[in-house]
This record gives structure tokens, C-alpha cells and sequence, in this order.
């Protein structure tokens, strides 16, 4: 016989941080809501942690041309959490009270069409995403789907967990995409945000060259001290030139996570063959374009390409780095009273690295 599987008491109501005012002068509001109930095939995961992700400010600012979260009923954003499963709805097979759980930033998808059936569910034009389309991470209780949910291993803290949802393998699944090889030049404008840390991180321990471009002293000290090679301060160096000049020419791929520099993104390439500019964020709408000459990718072989965020095979990959201690995020770690002052800060671009609130500390 096993062990008994662990009881929990599950109260009617739970905090979570609510966004008032949406649009350009938003804030959160840390109150009581009810805790939702599941469905047969639902499991309720009980977060003790979530990350802040800008994707959570562009749903609350609502500049990215989708629905407002108001019209969808959705109260909180986020989409970076990491907790325990507290309940399980009476068909659910495959997973048990006290499983180690993360949400991620699409609750469900369709399971039918093409995409789903061949590991790009991430593409499905029925996905659900969370904290846009549902209440994401930014509440305690939170409902996910049975056939979409992505357990987290032993090893792994929830602080670590809860940003792997999202930003780890988001930017991990760009560089598979990138086909970047070992001892190939990877740049990262801005690599010293909450992405493209981890993004850095990950290059490193798939053997590639990274060089972020980002300003300040705190950026430069946690991107050198987490992998980057080189560190080219944008207010100090002309940062393509500085490029083409470590890189002998040009990048072998960019991971763009700091949406400002779409325009110059292709000239980090310089004249080099097959290079590739991998798109990750997402800009307001209407702002930030790539301008681009097609001889120049005809000529040198280069491509532009855009990646979403992973599919669950990929997070599964990128929690494994992280439980062999190859994803050492180091995140400011926050109780609920400094919410929205966080989710401010994000908004004003003052963060580097990672926020991640914790539902246990006031």
C-alpha cells in the first residue's frame, strides 16, 4: 500500500490580486474572491507562487488588439504559476491530491486539430489563454484541465517552477527553433529582463555563445554571472557595431525578447549566412516593426521567424534544466502587499531579472 494521499482544506474564498481600471492606468488590488469550482475533469491547483510576466501588463493595458479581459469575465492576469493539486474532479485518471502542479499560459486547447495532434498545440486557434481569455496565476485557486496540466519535479522550487511556465520555456523553445549550434553567437536584446535571463541560461548550457545587449550595472552583473559572454551596454556602444565586432561579422541568431529593438534586429546579423531573428515579444499594436530590405535575406540566407510559448513536451524539457541545476533564476521573491507595486514596476520597465509573488508571505 501506498501512502495516503494528503486532504486539504479548501475554502470558499481565496485572495488574488484584481485588475481595476484596465487600460494605460491600471493597478491590482489584492481582495477575496470565491474559489472557483472544477469540472469531472478539471483539477483545482492550490498556487503558492506566481511569476509577473510583461505579457500580464500588455492583457491588463489592453494594447495587443485582442479582447479586453472585462469582456471575457476574467478578473486576473498571470500565467506563471506553481503549486500543489488540492482536488480532483471524480473522472480525472492521471493525477493525484498533493501532486506538485504549474499553470501555464494556455489553460486548454482543442486535443483535435492539427496542431494539437502534432505537438504544436501552442498554434491552436481554440487555445484558452490564461489570464487574458480565464483568471490566470495571479489568484491562489486556480482551475486547470486534466489533459493540460504540467506536473513539477521534486528539485525544483515553486520560485523556479513558476516562471518556467512561461519565460524559461518560451525562450527555450525559440532556440531549439533557431537551430542555433554549439559555439555559434547567440545575441539577446534584452537579455537582462525576466526572458531573456533565462533565455541566457539556457544558450549557455545548450553550448552557445550568448552577448546581451541591455544598460546598467545590476543587468550587466546578473547576465555575466548567469552566462552571457560579453555584455553591450545600449547607452554606452553603438550595439550592432559592438556586435559585428565580437561576432566577427555577424550573429548567428537573435532572440529578440525587448520588443524596442525589432527595428535594428536584422542588423545584428551583419552579412552572416542563414542567420536567423527569432521573434518572442510581443509589442503593443501598431508599434515596433522590422523593416526589411528581402534582398539582403536572399543574398545571406537569413530569416525572420516568430515562436509563441511552448508546448507542454518543451516545458517538461526546460523544468528538466532547471532540476539539474542548469536554470538558476534567482528571482526577487515579494509578499502579496507589494502586488501591485511590483506589477508597476514591470510596467515601467525597472526589473531585471524576475519578480515572483508569494501567496504565503503578507
Amino acid at each position: 500500500m501506498g501512502e495516503p494521499a494528503p486532504t486539504f482544506d479548501i475554502p470558499k474564498e481565496c485572495v488574488a490580486a484584481v485588475v481595476k481600471n484596465e487600460g494605460p492606468d491600471f493597478y491590482v488590488e489584492v481582495e477575496k474572491v470565491p474559489v472557483p469550482e472544477i469540472g469531472p475533469k478539471d483539477v483545482l491547483i492550490k498556487l503558492n507562487a506566481t511569476g509577473l510576466c510583461l505579457s500580464d501588463i500588455h492583457f491588463m493595458l489592453n494594447d495587443w488588439n485582442l479582447p479586453k479581459m472585462s469582456e471575457m469575465g476574467t478578473k486576473c492576469a498571470g500565467h506563471e504559476g506553481a503549486g500543489v493539486i488540492v482536488k480532483v474532479g471524480e473522472d480525472v485518471k492521471a493525477y493525484k491530491v498533493g501532486q506538485r502542479a504549474g499553470f501555464k499560459p494556455i489553460q486548454d486547447v482543442c486535443h483535435a486539430c492539427e496542431y494539437c495532434q502534432s505537438g504544436k498545440e501552442t498554434y491552436c486557434l481554440k487555445a484558452v489563454f490564461t489570464g487574458g481569455m480565464c483568471d490566470g496565476s495571479y489568484k491562489q485557486y486556480v482551475v486547470s484541465p486534466e489533459n493540460y496540466t504540467t506536473l513539477i519535479p521534486d528539485g525544483v522550487s515553486d520560485y523556479v517552477a513558476g516562471p518556467v511556465m512561461c519565460s524559461a520555456s518560451t525562450i527555450y523553445t525559440s532556440l531549439k527553433e533557431s537551430d542555433l549550434r554549439p559555439g555559434q553567437w547567440a545575441v539577446f536584446p534584452g537579455g537582462g529582463g525576466g526572458v531573456g535571463i533565462q533565455g541566457v541560461q539556457l544558450a549557455s548550457a545548450m553550448g552557445i555563445r550568448p552577448i546581451v545587449v541591455d544598460t546598467g550595472d545590476e543587468r550587466r552583473k546578473l547576465a555575466t554571472s548567469l552566462g552571457a559572454e560579453h555584455f553591450v551596454d545600449f547607452k554606452e556602444d553603438d550595439p550592432v557595431k559592438k556586435v559585428l565586432e565580437i561576432t566577427g561579422g555577424g550573429a548567428h541568431g537573435v532572440i529578440v525578447t525587448a520588443v524596442q529593438s525589432y527595428p535594428i534586429a536584422l542588423d545584428y546579423l551583419g552579412n552572416r549566412g542563414g542567420g536567423q531573428v527569432m521573434c518572442i515579444g510581443l509589442p503593443p499594436h501598431g508599434k515596433y516593426h522590422v523593416d526589411l530590405n528581402p534582398s539582403q535575406l536572399v543574398f545571406r540566407n537569413q530569416s525572420i521567424k516568430g515562436t509563441l510559448v511552448s508546448s507542454m513536451a518543451d516545458i517538461d524539457e526546460t523544468l528538466d534544466f532547471a532540476k539539474r541545476g542548469l536554470l538558476r533564476l534567482e528571482p526577487t521573491v515579494v509578499g502579496l502587499s507589494k502586488f501591485n507595486e511590483s506589477v508597476q514596476k514591470l510596467k515601467n520597465g525597472q526589473v531585471a531579472g524576475r519578480i515572483v509573488v508569494d501567496f504565503n508571505m503578507p
